[in-house]
């Protein structure tokens, strides 16, 4: 049973370590230039962020080893489509089925450990799940970078059809009961259609309004129902008793600050390794193979560091490393920015990119500590599910604008069709410090070390905030 835990998550990780990677290849086939590549990253985010929150409710009420399966099915399909695509939007389409069938995935596979282990041996069964999990981040870039050399950007995708049919049919010897029992479960469907509205229709017109322009009435629909859906989905949470996020849980000092921060540091991740993947190849010329070598420091670094900074903040408390880690990160990009024709990977990219990779592994433990702390234990679950949900979110904006920051000075024209230039970059790149430093200015006002005991948060909690941007947190100390 542990193992289909392990390869749910594992695919599902996988795929999201490797996508930046094949948009340059993706882009050349299909053309679209830098909107394509947004809609390929924000299609999986849209419906992973816009879903996440609903994943628990649907579990509970339709059974954790049929949505686990369901997740699994609609993941390989999706994976397929994306393979066998003969278009950009045939492949968008198929990533918002992706993001579909990942919302179900983590939350489902922990559920499932959740009901099967108690003690001490659950939390020796979600340690060896992150663990196996965790290893995605660090083979990922170097398996993609080669599989978009030495095949196609297709593989990418179809490579995991067979790992996700292997997994789907060990469900097959589980029963029911290794999930838990059905449970009596309402589904907010008012607030799951207001966020998904409300994502969809924004990013729609901040994406398209470089192709069509800002005064397009389509752009400005999207534009005004997308602010609107997200004004009313607060009011909406609010009112109802069965939220998908449930807005009390923001009084809490470090919740509402840790996501804040949570925002910043994760909109600074999403479009700083987006920016990174794009730069090096369509701007520098590097192949997949040495792109995905290049950005290896970061996942490495990460799963290396993640746990030690994670039990440094138990003992003292993670404000101080939730202030200067992302302060570390700022650095690191400023460092990006010395990047200059003729370029150095040596020397203008790689001093920067570990000095990023150790200040994101300084601040994600002690970020994830402080947030689901703040919480009351019983609630510690949809706790990270918001987090994680915001954390998504901030991305999938971070993305949408991407287009915005990079192409300062030029037309719309010229931003869609054309490669990231050197001055491009650096723009993104001072946007990225940017956020690292709201982050830990954010963090530095507002933490507090007294309101965040680590011992009360679960592993299992712990663990549904390893679907990131970065490897996971590891919060036993």
């Amino acid at each position: 049973m542990l193992a289909v835990a392990v390869l749910a998550s594992f695919v599902a990780f996988l795929d999201g370590s490797v996508v930046n990677l094949a948009l340059p290849a993706i882009s050349a086939e299909f053309g679209g230039g830098l909107a394509l590549q947004q809609w390929v990253v924000d299609g999986y985010l849209l419906a992973l962020g816009a879903l996440i929150l609903v994943a628990g409710a649907v579990s509970d009420q339709f059974g954790r080893l049929a949505v686990l399966r369901m997740g699994l099915a609609v993941f390989a399909v999706a994976s397929l489509l994306c393979a066998v695509s003969p278009s950009g939007w045939v492949l968008i389409s198929a990533r918002c089925l992706q993001g579909l069938g990942a919302a179900f995935l983590v939350p489902s596979s922990l559920a499932m450990i959740n009901a099967r282990f108690s003690g001490a041996r659950q939390a020796g069964a979600i340690g060896t799940w992150t663990a196996w999990t965790g290893t995605a981040f660090v083979v990922g870039p170097p398996l993609g970078g080669l599989l978009v050399d030495a095949l196609s950007w297709r593989w990418v995708f179809g490579i995991n059809v067979v790992p996700l049919a292997v997994t789907l049919y060990l469900t097959t010897r589980l029963s029911a009961e290794d999930f838990g029992g059905r449970r009596s479960a309402r589904i907010d469907v008012v607030g799951a259609v207001l966020c998904a509205a409300g994502l969809t229709a924004a990013v729609y017109a901040l994406i398209e309004q470089q192709r069509l322009g800002a005064s397009n009435p389509a752009v400005l629909t999207g534009l005004v129902l997308g602010v609107a859906c997200l004004v009313a989905f607060p009011l909406w949470e609010r009112r109802v008793t069965n939220p998908i996020m449930p807005l009390h849980l923001f009084s809490a000092r470090n919740f509402a600050v840790g996501n804040l921060a949570t925002v910043f540091l994760y909109a600074a991740v999403s479009l700083g390794t987006l920016l990174v993947a794009l730069f090096l190849q369509e701007t520098v010329g590097m192949s997949a193979s040495q792109a995905g070598l290049a950005t290896l420091p970061l996942p490495v670094l990460s799963f290396l560091l993640a746990r030690r900074f994670g039990t440094l903040a138990g003992r003292h408390g993670p404000r101080v490393y939730m202030a200067v880690g992302p302060l570390i990160a700022a650095g690191g990009f400023l460092l990006l920015t010395t990047a200059r024709p003729p370029f150095d990977f040596w020397t203008q990219m790689l001093p920067g990119l570990v000095v990023f990779g150790v200040g994101l592994s300084v601040t994600v433990s002690p970020l994830t500590a402080a947030v689901l702390a703040a919480v009351d234990p019983a609630q510690s679950g949809i706790g990270s599910a918001v987090n994680n949900a915001v954390s998504r979110v901030a991305g999938l904006i971070a993305v949408a604008f991407t287009a915005v920051i990079v192409g300062a000075g030029r037309s719309s024209n010229e931003i869609a069709s054309t490669a990231m230039s050197f001055n491009g970059f650096h723009h993104g790149a001072m946007t990225v410090a940017v956020l690292f430093a709201m982050a830990g200015v954010v963090s530095a006002i507002g933490i507090s070390n007294g309101q965040c005991d680590v011992g009360l948060v679960s592993p299992e909690a712990s663990a549904r905030s390893h679907d990131r941007s970065a490897p996971p947190p590891a919060l036993s100390a």
